[in-house]
């Protein structure tokens, strides 16, 4: 049996390659998803492990928990602290670290690192271990920087040359007076680091005479853990906690990885969406292959082959066809791997250089889901050859299914399908997170239901089709004939593309509508023509207010200024606002009392005020970050968003009470409106800052959107993979139905059936399924995607459901774009048929 099923596998070896194909790509994602997240983890775990090679032992502040109604705060690292750190038994230096956000301008004034990536530091003293000098000296004063070597590279600066940098606001000048390397990994990353000399970059960082990290290095012969020991003993424990440079570079490295996980368990989603489509595909392939094999299948039972033995030779045939997939399967994944990778630095995303990386499990997994997934797909194909009496396949009475199958077949998918439905619906009713597990179960519930129904489906769905078939006349007529011969074989097509389609519009519309809604939720709650913020979301310098309000054409601004605080012993974060001027600016619709803020009259929005129980009156005692307490009357409530939300109250109560005052954001609202003038006057009161980010409604939606328009750009990409795998089905399916139809083209042709309506023929049925399949996919889409803006909607109360009918129109002309394209080389096939080697052929 062994020799049957190697000898089957090579006489069909054209017939199985769209097979090993299909598996093949399904491989190659999870193999090239292993490879990338394992090859990018390991550049920046090796990359970020350098980084601490001058750090023995970190000392920190210790975070002194909120207690009552004291807000939690960071204690100060000071000189004295740095002064018994280098003095402990077993020390041999300790550097006092200061950092913070640092924007840098290439010489188009455009920023460099794409600002989160943008840090600052300081250069300790003339020569500083961490960071060798490859030219000039170390910065002294305002008025000189030291950049990485990279940054210098990318923008083309060098020693001497004057760079336009940004902390927090207004634009400073100095001049580079040292390039240096650095094996931060932010840096590897396509970051950009800036260093100051330790005094500078303390005030600029609004820290004067204290450090936010002390590390400590350790004589020859002292290990970091005798170290940490004696700094323990030194240094007062309520205040730092110190840790191994060892141990900062093994946490590292867990969060690298952690940070990893989701993008891996993100790309192996799309790679196992992609092996599911091929499993349609290669359980069809075996079904085909086995229905065309009956009479040999039914010869051995006859002279003495047991059922099992029958199965495992279709097994053994999967087996060697999934192992060839496997193969060359991680072969491609190895190049996709380094595809990605080579993509990324293309793209502007550096990553640290290292080898790639091939580990044992990527292997032994590429090799596991090629043939585990292709024997599973072929069980039940040739568990049904098997049960097939020897003289019941001679005679091929066991051609078509019974009525009791088809009965149980409908009843079950019925039953799924409506299982699914009321799930899912039943999800919609739930609050947005409570909801989406029901959800996931009951799109999986309703999946399977409908593909189990897709044989009942497909005869009114293509009957439908009739009136468009008939214009192409005999052609047309038989391949509607041939599309709802087997439905089953029809079903099993049609749904690799079903899932694709389904996956693609459900994303889709769920995209258009979540735009709509940031849109509307833009334009009704803010009045302010523009907004005004840091590029990496950190916070703006108080003066930055100032500049914009002096601004000619300005009328209103209002800084939105953060605190934390203390209510009932819960920390809350307050909001400081203009109290003049947010009326003007803001549009929020007030549910209770009078949207009034000035000296103790706040505003809170719905959800806060429903989590302590206040109304429009309501009185609360509040406790700043100082230390003090206050009374506080709340004046209205108002609908929160996405955008506004929290407690309000005036600047002018606020700030007293905080130490270092900082605005994460600045409305401003001008007297001609949002226009390209006005944006530049307001870009140059701020002196063309490239960190600050000045931003109409529009740009505000958009920079809102941007993180959905991103994902369903890659969603797009990546399930093209499952597309891909869709098309090699219908072309599979087409082949091998052509080659079990030989001997009636035969025939066709005989009684004069020309080569071009035949053709004709093949073609009009591959673009039939192939539009069944996208209407299901397109029909189920919608669904999903109405019932998840459900849930969202619980979240958001300006989503409003947005259907794309232009990209469904074009998601139904890809479906029959890939049935013309599936349907050329079966088609040709076809044609070029003998007719009466067609004709004797069995």
């Amino acid at each position: 049996m062994f020799r049957t099923a190697l000898r089957n596998v090579l006489a069909h070896k054209a017939r199985l390659l769209m097979t090993v194909l299909a598996v093949m790509l399904g491989v190659a994602f999870v193999s090239g998803t292993l490879v990338f997240t394992n090859t990018i983890s390991d550049a920046f775990q090796k990359s970020s492990a350098k980084g601490f090679d001058q750090v023995d032992v970190a000392v920190q502040p210790k975070y002194r928990d909120s207690d009552g109604d004291k807000v939690g705060k960071l204690p100060d690292l000071t000189q004295a602290l740095l002064g018994r750190s280098a003095k402990v038994p077993g020390a041999a230096s300790a550097i006092g670290v200061v950092n913070g956000f640092t924007a840098i301008a290439d010489k188009d004034g455009k920023l460099i690192g794409g600002g989160f990536r943008s840090e600052g530091g300081n250069y300790w003293g003339d020569e500083d271990p961490r960071y060798p000098l490859v030219s000039g000296s170390a910065p002294h004063g305002k008025d000189e920087v030291a950049i990485d070597s990279e940054t210098a590279k990318r923008a083309g600066y060098k020693v001497g040359d004057t760079v336009r940098i940004s902390v927090n606001g207004p634009v400073l000048k100095p001049r580079i007076s040292a390039v240096f390397t650095t094996d931060d990994g932010n840096v590897a990353a396509g970051g950009s680091l800036a260093l100051f000399d330790t005094t500078t970059a303390q005030k600029l960082f609004g820290k004067p005479g204290t450090y936010d990290e002390i590390d400590v290095r350790a004589k020859p012969g002292t290990s970091q853990t005798a170290l940490k020991g004696a700094l323990d003993g030194a240094l007062p424990k309520n205040l730092v906690r110190t840790t191994t440079g060892r141990k900062l570079a093994d946490d590292q490295a867990e969060m690298i990885s952690s940070s990893m996980s989701g993008l891996k368990q993100g790309l192996l989603v799309f790679a196992g969406i992609a092996l599911f489509v091929g499993t349609f595909i290669i359980a069809n392939t075996f079904t085909m292959l086995v229905a065309q094999r009956t009479k040999e299948l039914a010869l051995l039972r006859a002279v003495g082959a047991s059922r099992r033995q029958v199965t495992r030779s279709v097994l053994i045939e999967a087996f060697v066809v999934g192992a060839v997939a496997g193969v060359t399967g991680l072969a491609a994944g190895i190049g996709i791997g380094a595809g990605l990778r080579s993509l990324m630095n293309t793209l502007g995303a550096t990553v640290p250089d290292g080898p790639l990386v091939i580990s044992p499990g990527t292997v032994l997994s590429a090799l596991a889901v090629g043939i585990v997934i292709t024997m599973l797909a072929a069980w039940l194909p040739g568990r049904r050859a098997a049960k097939i009496p020897p003289v019941a396949a001679m005679s091929s009475v066991h051609a078509k299914a019974t009525t009791k199958s088809l009965v149980l077949r409908n009843t079950i998918g019925a039953l799924f399908s409506a299982a699914g439905v009321a799930v899912v619906l039943a999800a919609t009713t739930m609050d947005g997170s409570d909801g989406q597990a029901p959800m996931g179960l009951g799109a999986v519930l309703l999946i399977v239901g409908v593909f189990i129904l897709t044989p009942l489906l497909s005869r009114p769905l293509i009957a439908a089709a009739a009136p468009l078939l008939h214009v192409f006349g005999v052609s047309g007529k038989l391949a509607r004939q041939n599309s709802v011969r087997n439905p089953r074989r029809t079903a099993a097509t049609a749904s690799a593309l079903m899932i694709g389609l389904t996956l693609i519009t459900g994303m889709t519309v769920m995209a258009g509508s979540l735009q709509r809604s940031i849109d509307k939720m833009a334009s009704s709650a803010v009045r302010a023509d523009y907004v005004v913020s840091m590029a990496n979301g950190n916070e703006l310098s108080p003066d930055v207010d100032g500049k914009l309000a002096a601004t000619e054409g300005v009328t209103a601004t209002s800084p939105l200024r953060n605190a934390i605080s203390r209510i009932d012993k819960r920390t809350e974060f307050l909001t400081g606002v203009n109290g003049s001027a947010i009326g003007r600016l803001t549009d929020l619709e007030v549910d209770d009392g009078t949207f009034e803020v000035s000296g103790s009259q706040v505003v809170v929005d719905d959800d806060t005020a429903k989590s302590y129980g206040w109304k429009a009156g309501s009185r609360f005692t509040v406790h700043y970050e100082d230390g003090k307490a206050q009374r506080l009357t709340v004046a209205g409530v108002y609908e929160g968003n996405e955008l506004i939300k929290g407690i309000m109250l005036d600047n002018a109560t606020l700030s007293p009470h905080q130490s270092d005052p900082a605005d994460m954001q600045v409305m401003v609202k001008t007297a001609d409106g949002a226009s390209d003038a006005t944006k530049d006057r307001l870009e140059q009161a701020l002196g063309s800052n490239p960190a600050i980010k000045v931003q109409d409604k529009k740009d505000l939606s958009n920079s809102i959107a941007q993180m959905f328009t991103l994902i369903l750009n890659m969603v797009y990409g990546l399930l093209a993979m499952a597309v891909i795998v869709a098309v090699l089905g219908v072309i599979n399916t087409l082949a091998m139905s052509v080659f079990e139809r030989s001997q009636e083209i035969g025939m066709l042709r005989a009684i004069g059936l020309d080569r071009k309506a035949v053709k004709r023929m093949v073609r009009l049925e591959s673009l039939v399924i192939s539009l069944f399949g996208g209407v299901l996919g397109i029909g189920l889409g919608v669904f999903f995607g109405w019932a998840a803006g459900q849930l969202l909607g619980t979240k958001m109360a300006t989503y409003e459901l947005v259907l794309p009918w232009a990209r469904m129109g074009l998601f139904l002309l890809l479906a029959a774009a890939v049935g013309v394209l599936a349907a050329l080389w079966p088609a040709r096939r076809a044609a070029r048929l003998n007719m009466l080697s067609a004709i004797k052929s069995e």
